[in-house]
C-alpha cells in the first residue's frame, strides 16, 4: 500500500456539505464525473500536440458501465491518467484547509466564479455512493497505476494497481436508495439532458449516447437552414418552426457561442419563463439564463455556451457581475443587427414575423436605450392605407411529369402582378406614415387599438382618405406613450377619441332657424336627445359626418376624449382594475343622416294631445335611446342587465313602429 490516510485536516464536515448544500440536485453527479472525463481526453491531446507524449493516442472514448449485481456504476476514459502523486494532489488535498473556511469564501460571495476549483465535481459522486474508487494510470513513460478508494469518511487508501491501459475508471458502489442509476434507461437519459453535446462518444453496452455535434461552435456559414431548423426542432420538439435565429460567436472580450431563435408566440407560452439551454464547454448546465438574457428577450429559445459566466460549485446559479451584464448587451445588440438585417434584406419576411416579434421588440425599446437606437427604425405599424411592398420572392420554377411520362410540363405559378404586389395587411414605419400624410394631417397620427370595436370611427376615416395606424397589442398602451415623448411635436389621436374637420361637413342647414320653434335644426336634435336621453353627463355635439352616402355612416357616435380616457387608463392600471365605461363621454349625433331628419320631422309633426304632449312622444323617445344604444355598442359590450334592456327596447321599437304604419 502506497498510502492510508485522511483527505485533508478538519474535514469532518466536507461530506455532508457536498450533499446538503453544495448540490441540489443528485443526478447531476455523472455530468461532473463525464465532464472530467472529457477533460482528462482534451488535456492528452494537448499534450500530444505540444510533443510531451509520442504515444497512440486512439480514438477518444468514454465508457459506461452498470453491474447490478454488485450495485456498481463505473465511467472509464482513455485520457491522460494520474499518477500518485497527482491523485494526492487532486483527489486527497481538497484545496481548502477547513469546510467552514470554504462556505465563508465562496458561499457568501457571489461574484467569486469557483466552478472548476478544487476538483469539487469529482466529490459530487458520493452523493449516490457508499464507496467511490479510482483505478488510473497515467500517460507518463514508466508511470505506475494506482487506486484510490474511499468510503464517504475523511479516510482513504492508495495502493498500487494493476492496471495496464491509460486513462482513468471511476467505480462507485450506490447507495441502497440511489439504485435507480443502475438502470439503463435512467443512465441515458441523464447522458441525453447533460451530455448530449459533449466532443466525446459517450458508450454503454456499446451503443453511443450522444450527439457530440454542438451546431453553435460551428461557423455560421458552415450551417444550413435546414441544419438550424434540425436543431430547433432536436431542442423543442412538437413546437412550430422558429420565424428566425441569431448566431453568437466571439471571443473578445469574453467567450460566446449559441443560436437563439425567436419562436411564434402563443397563447400558453409563459412569456416570463425562459427557455435557453445554458451550457459551460457543451456541458448542460441548467433551463434558465434569465440573469444573462435582457428582460425582453427572455421568450427567446435556443443554447448559449460560454466559459466566461460565472457560475457557483453546483452550475445551478449564476453569479451577478459586471461580465454577465456586459454579455447581456451583446446579445441585444446581435438580436438588433439580426432584426436590422432582416428588414433590410427581406422586409416581406420581416413583416410576416412581426405579429409574434413586435411584442419583445417594443419591450426592449422601452427598457433598453441601446437597443432602441438600433431598431427605431425599423418598427412597423399595421395601417389601413394601400401600401406596396417588395415581391415576396423569387417564384421558383415547378415542374410535374405529364401524363405520358416523358414531357415535364412547367407548373409555375405566374409572378404577382404589380397590383398583386399591393399587401393585403401593409405595415409602415411611423416616419413613412407622417411623409405619407404631411399634406394631409401634418404631424397627427390617427390610430385604433381595437379594429372590430372601432370599426365604425376606422371607416369613417378610411372614406375620408385618412390613414389609420392599428396600435392594438397589449403593450401599446405604453408604447403610444413612448412614442409621444420621442415624437413630441406629434400629436396622437384615438380614432373613437374625436373627429377631425376632415370628417365633418359643415351643415349650413342646421344652422337654419326654424321661425315655429325659433330654434336651429341642430339646437331642436340636441335637446331632443338631451330629453329623451335624461343623462346630465353625455355631452350630446350635433355634427354633419361627411359622406357621398350618408345612410352608410352612423347616426350617432360615442367619442372618448384623449386625455380624459387616458388618464382613466392610467389610474385603472395604477390599481390594477379594469377600465370601466365612463358615463362623462360625447354622443355625436350626425345629422345628416337620414334617421336623424326623419327623428327631427316626425317629432316636430306631432299632434297635440289634450295633456299638452305630442302622440309620438313615445316612440321618439325610444328611437333616441335606440340610436344611442347602437353608438354604445361600437365602445362597449353590453353586460347581461343592458343587453336585456336593449333587446327590450328594440323590441318596443320595432312594435311601436308597426303601429305607425298600420294606421
Amino acid at each position: 500500500m502506497l498510502e492510508q490516510g485522511t483527505i485533508s485536516i478538519h474535514t469532518e464536515n466536507i461530506f455532508p456539505i457536498i450533499k446538503k448544500s453544495l448540490y441540489s440536485d443528485h443526478q447531476i453527479f455523472l455530468r461532473e464525473l463525464v465532464s472530467n472525463a472529457v477533460d482528462a481526453i482534451q488535456k492528452l491531446n494537448m499534450v500530444s500536440r505540444a510533443g510531451e507524449y509520442n504515444g497512440e493516442i486512439g480514438e477518444p472514448e468514454i465508457q459506461l458501465a452498470i453491474d447490478k449485481d454488485h450495485k456498481t456504476l463505473s465511467i472509464t476514459d482513455n485520457g491522460i491518467g494520474m499518477t500518485a502523486e497527482e491523485v494526492k494532489k487532486y483527489i486527497n488535498q481538497v484545496a481548502f484547509s477547513s469546510a467552514e473556511e470554504f462556505i465563508h469564501k465562496y458561499q457568501g460571495k457571489s461574484d467569486q466564479p469557483i466552478i472548476g476549483h478544487f476538483g469539487l465535481g469529482f466529490y459530487s459522486s458520493f452523493m449516490v455512493a457508499q464507496k467511490v474508487e479510482i483505478d488510473t494510470l497515467s500517460y507518463q513513460e514508466g508511470a505506475q497505476a494506482v487506486h484510490w478508494s474511499c468510503d464517504g469518511s475523511p479516510n482513504f487508501t492508495l495502493e498500487e494497481s494493476s492496471r495496464t491501459t491509460r486513462g482513468t475508471t471511476i467505480t462507485l458502489t450506490l447507495q441502497g436508495e440511489e439504485e435507480e442509476f443502475l438502470e439503463a434507461a435512467r443512465i441515458k437519459n441523464l447522458v441525453k439532458t447533460y451530455c448530449d453535446f459533449m466532443p466525446v462518444p459517450i458508450k454503454l453496452e456499446g451503443e453511443v449516447l450522444n450527439k457530440q455535434k454542438a451546431p453553435w461552435r460551428e461557423s455560421a456559414s458552415n450551417l444550413s437552414q435546414e441544419e438550424y431548423l434540425e436543431f430547433y426542432r432536436y431542442l423543442y420538439p412538437f413546437q412550430e418552426e422558429p420565424l428566425l435565429w441569431v448566431h453568437l460567436n466571439t471571443d473578445y472580450p469574453f467567450i460566446i457561442n449559441g443560436i437563439l431563435y425567436f419562436p411564434k408566440m402563443r397563447p400558453d407560452v409563459d412569456v416570463t419563463k425562459g427557455q435557453i439551454k445554458l451550457f459551460c464547454n457543451q456541458v448542460f448546465v441548467s433551463d434558465n439564463c434569465e440573469e444573462i438574457i435582457p428582460q425582453f428577450l427572455t421568450p427567446m429559445r435556443g443554447v448559449i455556451d460560454s466559459t466566461d459566466i460565472p457560475l457557483n460549485v453546483s452550475r445551478s446559479a449564476l453569479q451577478g457581475d459586471r461580465t454577465v451584464r456586459r454579455i447581456g448587451d451583446y446579445i441585444a445588440k446581435k438580436v438588433g443587427d439580426r432584426l436590422k438585417e432582416l428588414y433590410r434584406d427581406s422586409r416581406e419576411q420581416y413583416i410576416s414575423a412581426w405579429k409574434d416579434l413586435s411584442t419583445f421588440v417594443k419591450f426592449g425599446v422601452l427598457n433598453d436605450e441601446k437597443f432602441k437606437k438600433q431598431v427605431e427604425d425599423i418598427i412597423v405599424f399595421r395601417t389601413t392605407a394601400k401600401v406596396a411592398q417588395k415581391a415576396i420572392a423569387e417564384t421558383p420554377v415547378v415542374e410535374v411529369q405529364s401524363p405520358d411520362g416523358d414531357v415535364w410540363q412547367d407548373v409555375t405559378p405566374p409572378s404577382p402582378s404589380a397590383e398583386e404586389a399591393i399587401s393585403s395587411t401593409p405595415y409602415t414605419t411611423l416616419k413613412e406614415y407622417l411623409e405619407r400624410n404631411k399634406e394631409r394631417h401634418e404631424n397627427r397620427v390617427f390610430y385604433s387599438t381595437d379594429e372590430t370595436t372601432q370599426s365604425t370611427y376606422i371607416e369613417l376615416h378610411k372614406n375620408q382618405g385618412l390613414e389609420v395606424l392599428f396600435m392594438d397589442s397589449f403593450i401599446d398602451t405604453h408604447f403610444i406613450n413612448f412614442l409621444e415623448r420621442e415624437y413630441s411635436d406629434v400629436k396622437f389621436t384615438r380614432v373613437d377619441s374625436d373627429l377631425d374637420n376632415t370628417l365633418l361637413d359643415q351643415d349650413k342647414a342646421g344652422d337654419i332657424v326654424d321661425p315655429k320653434t325659433n330654434k336651429t335644426r341642430s339646437e331642436s336634435i340636441k335637446e331632443l336627445f338631451e330629453k329623451s336621453l335624461n343623462k346630465p353627463k353625455v355631452n350630446i355635439r350635433t355634427e354633419a359626418l361627411k359622406s357621398d352616402d350618408p345612410q352608410g355612416t352612423p347616426p350617432a357616435i360615442v367619442l372618448l376624449p384623449e386625455i380624459l380616457r387616458r388618464l382613466r387608463e392610467m389610474n385603472a392600471m395604477m390599481q390594477q382594475q379594469n377600465v370601466d365605461f365612463p358615463e362623462d363621454h360625447i354622443l355625436l349625433v350626425n345629422t345628416a343622416h337620414p334617421l336623424i331628419q326623419n327623428l327631427v320631422n316626425i317629432s316636430q309633426g306631432s299632434i297635440i294631445q289634450d295633456d299638452g304632449q305630442p302622440s309620438t312622444n313615445p316612440l321618439v323617445n325610444l328611437i333616441c335611446q335606440h340610436v344611442y344604444d347602437l353608438a354604445l355598442m361600437s365602445q362597449k359590450g353590453f353586460d347581461a342587465e343592458g343587453m336585456k334592456s336593449f333587446v327590450e327596447r328594440s323590441n318596443e321599437v320595432l312594435t311601436k313602429l308597426t303601429e305607425q304604419a298600420g294606421k
